[in-house]
């Protein structure tokens, strides 16, 4: 048996990160979202916006990341490893900006499986954007639309997390999770 890697997606401002810290703190493995890492990264160099001023470059090293992230999943064999973020939003962020890329990111998507995919939808009542959060409630809906696509691209059947709180939305994903 195999780890079993599970994606939790959504555009930006969804809770991803909330429902990800909530599996942290109740002892769940999970591969924390690294595009803030990246970004803050850039803006030490003098770069403000790295996605927006140079996309491939932010792109290519989101990509290498969340590589890396699902190689090191399986130091935990046999257990279940949460993701905030899979490589499939890689293309999707991409398309929704209409910028082009190399081969290699399909393959990287066609190469690396997830077992499931949860995806929260955009949500008006907690949506906040800040310094590495940039866009507006109306271009996360975008941005949604475009990471259902990526993800059916790619074979998933995406699992819709309802509203509600952290607990019950952390709840429904563990309670949805394939035996």
């Amino acid at each position: 048996m195999n780890t079993k890697k599970i994606v939790i997606t959504g555009g930006p401002g969804t809770g991803k990160s909330t429902v990800i810290n909530n599996l942290i703190s109740n002892g769940h493995n999970c591969m924390e979202e690294i595009s803030r890492q990246i970004t803050l990264d850039a803006q030490k160099k003098g770069i403000d916006q790295l996605f927006l001023t140079e996309p491939l470059l932010f792109s290519e090293l989101l990509l290498k990341g969340r590589q890396k992230q699902f190689i090191d999943a399986d130091i935990y064999k046999n257990q279940t490893v949460f993701f905030d973020r899979g490589i499939p939003d890689v293309l999707a962020y991409m398309d929704y900006i209409g910028d082009t890329y190399p081969q290699t990111f399909v393959d990287a998507c066609k190469n690396t499986k997830y077992h499931q995919v949860f995806i929260l939808k955009p949500w008006r009542e907690i949506y906040t954007s800040d310094n590495e959060r940039y866009e507006s409630f109306e271009q996360a809906l975008k941005i949604h639309d475009h990471l259902i696509s990526a993800y059916k691209r790619f074979g998933y059947n995406l699992i819709d997390v309802p509203f509600g709180t952290v607990n019950h939305r952390t709840e429904f994903i563990l309670n949805a999770l394939e035996q």
